[in-house]
Parts: C-alpha cells; sequence; structure tokens
C-alpha cells in the first residue's frame, strides 16, 4: 500500500514526465544538442548508468532484471544486450513508447516495456532491481517503503539512487526554481545517507538484505548517490 504522500507525488512525476517534459525529457536522452544545464545532467545521467551496469553481472543470461523507472529505456536495452530478461516500466507512456522504439532501432533481444507502477507485484520476481533516479523525488520513509516492496519480489541484488543531502545540492535546487518551467526538473527530495541506512536497518523487509557498493556522481547541475543492496 502507497502512503498518500507517495501516491501524490507520483500523480505529478506521471504528468510532469508524459506531458509536461516528455519532448524535453526525450531530446535530453538522446544525442541532440542540448543548453549547458541540460549537457551537464546528460553527462552525470550517463556516468550513473555505467555506474550501475558495471554491479550488475557482465553475462546477464537466464537472469530476470526490473528498470524501475525506465525513462527512455537506455539501461533497459543494454542489460538486454548482456542476456538479461528485462522488464521495464515507467509512469509516462509517451516515455515507454519513446524507449520501445529506441530499443527497436538498437535491435537485439528487447526489453518488455510497460507504462504503470514500477513496483506492481504483477511484474513478477527478479534476481536484480535497478532504480536510477527514480526514487528520487519521493521523502525517505516512502523511499523505504518502497525498497521493501521490492525486497521481497528481488532475489540477488537491488541498485538504487537518491539525491544526496548537502549544501550545494540544496544551493542547486534553489537556483533551479529560477530558471525556465522547461528546464526544471520535478521535485528533488534530497537525502540524508544516516536517516537512509537507520531506516533501512529498522525495516523489517530488509534484514536479508547488506550493504554493497556506494558511490556519488556530481557533474554540474546533477548530483546522485548510487546504492548496492544484495540479499545475504
Amino acid at each position: 500500500m502507497h502512503s498518500a504522500t507517495y501516491t501524490e507525488r507520483r500523480s505529478k512525476l506521471e504528468a510532469y514526465f508524459d506531458r509536461t517534459a516528455a519532448a524535453a525529457w526525450q531530446r535530453l536522452t538522446s544525442d541532440a544538442p542540448v543548453s549547458g544545464i541540460r549537457a551537464t545532467v546528460r553527462a552525470g545521467r550517463d556516468e550513473m548508468r555505467k555506474t550501475l551496469l558495471s554491479w550488475l553481472p557482465e553475462d546477464l543470461t537466464g537472469l530476470r532484471l526490473l528498470d524501475a523507472g525506465c525513462g527512455t529505456g537506455a539501461l533497459a536495452s543494454e542489460a538486454a544486450l548482456r542476456g538479461a530478461d528485462v522488464v521495464a516500466v515507467d509512469l509516462s507512456p509517451t516515455l515507454v513508447e519513446c524507449a520501445r522504439e529506441r530499443a527497436q532501432e538498437i535491435g537485439g533481444p528487447q526489453p518488455h516495456f510497460v507504462a504503470g507502477d514500477m513496483l506492481g507485484e504483477e511484474h513478477g520476481e527478479f534476481d536484480h532491481i535497478v532504480a536510477m533516479d527514480s526514487l528520487i523525488h519521493y521523502d525517505a520513509p516512502d523511499i523505504v517503503a518502497a525498497l521493501a516492496r521490492a525486497a521481497k519480489r528481488c532475489r540477488r541484488s537491488m541498485l538504487f539512487t537518491v539525491a544526496p543531502n548537502s549544501p550545494l545540492l540544496s544551493a542547486m535546487i534553489t537556483v533551479g526554481r529560477l530558471f525556465p518551467r522547461g528546464d526544471r526538473a520535478p521535485f528533488i527530495a534530497p537525502l540524508a545517507e544516516s536517516k537512509l541506512r537507520r531506516l533501512i536497518a529498522a525495516e523489517p523487509a530488509l534484514r536479508d538484505f547488506t550493504a554493497g557498493r556506494h558511490r556519488k556522481v556530481q557533474r554540474g547541475f546533477y548530483t546522485s548517490q548510487a546504492y548496492e543492496w544484495v540479499r545475504r
């Protein structure tokens, strides 16, 4: 069951990515020229995607992977090319259709793209679950609740990112509100690592997982902290 805050924020995210910024997001995740602000976000996202993929087995043959919040599908497509049976889910039907078209252009094994709830139980069980920058818009209790839901259906590891709490990120969020609406990201919730680990330690559904690798990626207006949690 989702909390009221999670449900409300998810609804706003769906509207943002499916209508307000769908075209801008598709451009950001392509090779098309973008503004200086968006170029730093693109570079940061590329580095983060490479980081998360490097934490997965090079050969994913026979393994099932959930790309939770797949956007335009870059991570999902690469995981599929490495042999994974990929289910890629996003709130935005527009971005899911873009992801499907891009995957078909790449060729090779195709992810199964779905528009809907990335945490839906109907997607089944997975060896690995990856949530790149899809949880950064939620507060700490909702993030941990989402991880607890995912953990029940994860056999090996969960890889996810949060927005690390820092004076620099807070300043960037404040400055970002001054930019034209088309250049703004939706609400981002900075999160203290100590609070995240405390909440995870107190969550019974996560007791079978232990902390693995972690890495912060910062490129201009992009800042994100990646975590790996591995089933014992």
